[in-house]
């Protein structure tokens, strides 16, 4: 391994370390970027030809070379070889290999420090796409639910206590429109990371003076990054991933923590499809949420690669530093665990159960009693009045043993004079959710218009 020519080997007359060697390299995890290289190595060798660094001749040679490496990786024959320290290395390697010298003429110009900062951002680019469709799929099926269940009414909980009535439907838009929020921004940062470091050399730029803005054109990005030692070391666009990777996963968990709730006996809201559930062991009466419980648990993960890579990025000395190995894993982990972790959720929405008549068992007339201080506040009682009121009625109907349903219009009337038959009226859970008619409310019609807000988004 140690005898493999490296392509900073020049410099340097004893032989690595073996273990000093398996600890420097990275292509165990950055060969998924081969495409990425392979494509900014074509563009960067059109324009060497441009600036008649390259003949014709040899460029067309280099990207037919590229090409077939690109084959190979794409067919599983790629070899490995000792030496083959990143993918840069690998790819430059096996090109020689095909093409002949005219390989070590595709590195002119250019360092690995501009080249890996553009392979992860090209690569990057590409997945956040992928994710944005993995995000409008999870807020379709959302939508889909909402509109198919509307009719359902459940109780609303704040501190896990039963509030106010709701319709199911709601709670599901709750979800569907954090995750439009994690779609929005996904698609601000596309812009910061769709900036080209390629040109900017090791840190002081290219000599060449090659077209950076027409590479950028080639290979699709937005711009060009202002300055190359900003070029070489900016690693922003990672950690700014693995923010709203993070707040994509937590709002995952949060919907799996209300579902995991929800299907247990003792509230028996929902139950999962087999497909997305397991069983017990030792008990053979267990359907236990596991694909809940990864979702709720993967969210964890996803942030402590984000706080492990702050920390390894926070005091780094500028342009690139080796510490810099450190921002892919934690980068591909992220794709990885984001990507199925919407797809599994997505999934679980779709095929989700809901027992319509235990939601609407649940709901209690106390549940009400805040409807009970709006009706006053609409005979013109002051609301911190009609609170206090509200309130002592359900203290009544506590010590009878009852619900402030069954206290009659003389019990109420002994609390305050305004009550009066029309009372009776309230104590309707359909009445109540379409009393919350503002925009954002409960009501069937604000649920429908969340919904078509969605809808249009979506479209």
């Amino acid at each position: 391994m140690s005898g493999a020519k490296k392509l900073w080997g020049g410099r340097f007359s004893g032989e690595t370390d073996p273990l000093m060697e398996a600890f420097n390299e990275s292509i165990h995890f950055d060969r998924r970027m081969h495409a990425a290289d392979i494509r900014g190595s074509q563009a960067y060798a059109r324009a060497l030809q441009k600036q008649g660094i390259l003949t014709e001749g040899e460029q067309q040679a280099l990207d037919r070379g590229l090409t077939a490496v690109l084959d190979e990786w794409q067919a599983g024959t790629f070899e490995l070889r000792p030496g083959d320290e990143d993918i840069h290395t690998a790819n430059e390697r096996r090109l020689g290999e095909i093409v002949g010298e005219v390989a070590g003429k595709l590195h002119t110009g250019r360092s690995r420090n501009d080249q890996v900062a553009t392979d992860m951002r090209l690569w990057l680019r590409d997945e956040v796409q992928r994710l944005l469709g993995y995000l409008r799929e999870l807020v379709a099926a959302l939508v889909q639910r909402a509109e198919h269940d509307i009719d359902v009414l459940m109780p609303g909980y704040t501190h896990l206590q039963r509030a106010q009535p709701i319709r199911w439907s709601h709670l599901l838009l709750s979800y569907a429109f954090w995750f439009q929020q994690d779609a929005q921004r996904l698609e601000q940062f596309l812009p910061r990371v769709s900036q080209l470091p390629l040109g900017s050399g090791a840190l002081a730029g290219n000599p060449f003076q090659v077209d950076r803005e027409w590479l950028a054109q080639e290979l699709g990005f937005a711009s060009v990054t202002p300055n190359s030692l900003y070029g070489t070391s900016d690693r922003d666009f990672v950690a700014e991933f693995l923010f709203h990777s993070s707040m994509t996963m937590i709002h995952i968990s949060r919907l799996a923590e209300d579902l995991i709730i929800y299907s247990t006996a003792e509230f028996g809201f929902v139950q999962l499809a087999d497909a997305y559930s397991t069983g017990s062991s030792l008990m053979p009466q267990k359907k236990n949420p596991d694909s809940l419980e990864l979702l709720r648990g993967k969210c964890g993960r996803v942030f402590g690669g984000m706080s492990g890579f702050m920390m390894t990025y926070k005091a780094l000395p500028s342009t690139y530093n080796k510490d810099m190995q450190e921002d892919k894993e934690p980068m591909f982990d992220a794709v990885d665990t984001l990507s199925g972790s919407l797809q599994i959720a997505t999934a679980v929405i779709a095929t989700l159960k809901i027992n319509a008549d235990k939601m609407k068992a649940s709901l209690t007339a106390d549940m009400l009693a805040t409807d009970l201080a709006e009706y006053l506040v609409r005979k013109g009682v002051p609301f911190r009045q009609t609170h206090h009121i509200s309130g002592a009625a359900v203290k009544m109907a506590e010590v009878r043993g009852g619900q402030i349903s069954d206290l009659s219009v003389a019990d109420l009337k002994t609390l305050h004079p305004s009550f009066d038959e029309d009372v009776k009226l309230i104590f309707n859970f359909e009445t109540s959710v379409n009393n919350r008619s503002s925009i954002g409310g409960t009501s069937r019609a604000t649920v429908e218009a969340q919904i078509d807000m969605l809808k249009k988004w979506l479209a």
